[in-house]
């Protein structure tokens, strides 16, 4: 069982001391390699194993065409900054062949996990010649698996899987024992600046999860547009996280002043601490107004946008 350090009782220096000195004694002389998303449990990761190893850290942003827009580019820039050089390795490819034709949620994150772990990382480590991969699993990534809420793309002992045997190379999780609230504590000790520290909660499987049904170039860009807006409009929140979703089904709206056949968003806006559990935002009727109204302006295709207000748990819809 995993021992929880709760974000009220955390040290954030030393816990960041203890981390360092555990990730050094874990790899020794050798090489580690650790991927970079720019959302703030893989950030705080990089920047532990920066600390730890230096040069001997390899640091990669996996473009796997699920991502938001212009994230590689904003990524690499401000990990730049940190002193952190970032590598992009493009596989947009491999993940959408990977994708094709699958329209179970489990089954879009199974095949995720698959590309990333063995096909793109496997080739990674490899070619570099690491032995560990380091990696921004939480305890919330755990609970939620194990519950079988949804299976997180990160968690494999817990679920009676060898890294080592499946893919050629450990794990490391040096933030296993926290929940998102502790990360973040973890990730301003650091140094991380706010836009990353305090950045919104981010799938593993990126917009694929967020997508219902087949996650195709296509629908992926849809719901791309859709989450820049979301965003835009509801960063002065202060809600936990807020996203788009793609309908899979069709439905009668209205755009440029007519009748139209398309595509429908729903808009998700939670309140919560660690992610366990949220209930949803109470916004203004005239925000949600503007949502519906630029939402279908910028994403060509899409005649409708509804809010949900469902409390979490329960969840019944694959893209949380």
């Amino acid at each position: 069982m995993i021992q929880e350090i709760n974000a009220r009782e955390l040290n954030a220096e030393e816990f960041i001391t203890g981390k360092i000195e555990a990730i050094r004694s874990e790899v020794g002389e050798g090489l580690a390699i650790n991927a970079l998303s720019g959302g703030v449990d893989s950030s705080a990761v990089t920047m532990l194993g920066h600390r730890a190893l230096g040069k001997r850290l390899r640091t990669v942003f996996i473009e796997n065409g699920l991502m938001r827009a212009g994230e590689a580019e904003r990524v690499v820039a401000l990990f730049r900054k940190l002193g952190v050089t970032v590598e992009v390795v493009e596989a947009r490819d491999e993940f959408f062949t990977a994708l094709r034709g699958i329209t179970d949620p489990e089954e879009k994150r199974e095949a995720i996990t698959q590309t990333f772990y063995k096909e793109v990382f496997g080739r990674l480590v490899r070619e570099s010649g690491a032995k560990h991969l380091l990696q921004g699993t939480i305890l919330t990534d755990v609970d939620e698996t194990v519950a079988g809420i949804k299976r997180q793309h990160n968690v494999f002992e817990q679920l009676g899987i060898d890294p080592q045997e499946a893919f050629g190379y450990r794990i490391l999780e040096p933030l296993i024992n926290l929940r998102k609230d502790g990360v973040r504590k973890v990730g301003q000790a650091l140094g991380l600046p706010a836009e990353l520290f305090e950045r919104i909660p981010f799938p593993g499987p990126a917009l694929a999860a967020r997508v219902i049904g087949e996650a195709t170039a296509e629908r992926i860009e849809m719901v791309r547009r859709a989450t820049a807006v979301v965003e835009r409009l509801l960063a002065g929140t202060g809600a936990f996280q807020y996203l788009a979703i793609l309908h899979e089904d069709h439905v009668t709206g209205m755009r440029d002043g007519k009748r139209q056949f398309g595509g429908q968003i729903e808009v998700r806006c939670w309140d919560s601490v660690d992610a366990r559990t949220a209930t949803p935002t109470h916004l203004p009727f005239e925000l949600l107004e503007q949502l519906g109204r630029e939402i279908p302006a910028e994403v060509p295709g899409i005649v409708s946008v509804t809010y949900n207000i469902t409390c979490k748990p329960p969840s019944t819809i694959e893209a949380v």
